[in-house]
């Protein structure tokens, strides 16, 4: 049960940003340019990004749903996200993603510790400023998401296929402001 009084059955960040559309036009705003705009990293990379911090964070709501878009995104190829999600150094992804998942992790659980090492590692396999800009800036949107929306409870679905409902959405449309339940 949210901490807060929230419209009804309307799970995670999709409630929060229909009670306070004002903070939430630009949440929204900030992940369609993130995971959908122009971007060296693909739509589906990105969702790998956001879904891995996700899931460090053990945030069942946005892991879930931001994995089932990746999902959708990666077409054929939709068991490398489970697959990354396992074992990302022995996932069938590039070293350049390898390396960039590397420094996401380091964002999630202390950005200090993300080194030059790091990223002249993720350079070494030909990602490039824009790559580390916004691998680094994804991870840290996705802390702020995850602590949102678990910090006030939202309604975290359990059916699987709500997520895979919420994924094409995501993967179709990209990040709109929801209009109503």
């Amino acid at each position: 049960m949210p901490h807060i009084q929230l419209p009804e059955n309307v799970p995670g960040i999709r409630s929060l940003v229909m009670y306070r559309p004002d903070t939430g036009k630009p949440l929204y705003q900030l992940a369609q340019i993130l995971l959908r705009d122009d971007s060296p990293l693909s739509q589906a990379e990105r969702e790998l990004i956001a879904t891995y911090v996700s899931t460090q964070n053990t945030c069942t709501f946005c892991s879930s749903s931001h994995a089932a878009a990746a999902r959708y995104l990666f077409q054929d190829e939709a068991q490398t996200v489970d697959l990354v999600l396992e074992d990302y150094q022995n996932a069938p992804i590039s070293d350049k993603l390898k390396a960039l998942l590397n420094i996401a992790g380091k964002v999630q659980t202390d950005a200090r510790t993300v080194s030059d090492e790091d990223v002249q590692l993720a350079r070494s396999f030909g990602a490039n400023d824009r790559d580390i800009h916004d691998t680094v800036l994804i991870a840290a949107t996705f802390c702020m998401f995850n602590r949102y929306v678990d910090g006030l409870a939202t309604l975290t679905p359990t059916d699987v296929d709500v997520y895979a409902q919420m994924g094409e959405r995501m993967g179709t449309l990209g990040y709109v402001l929801p209009t109503k339940a």
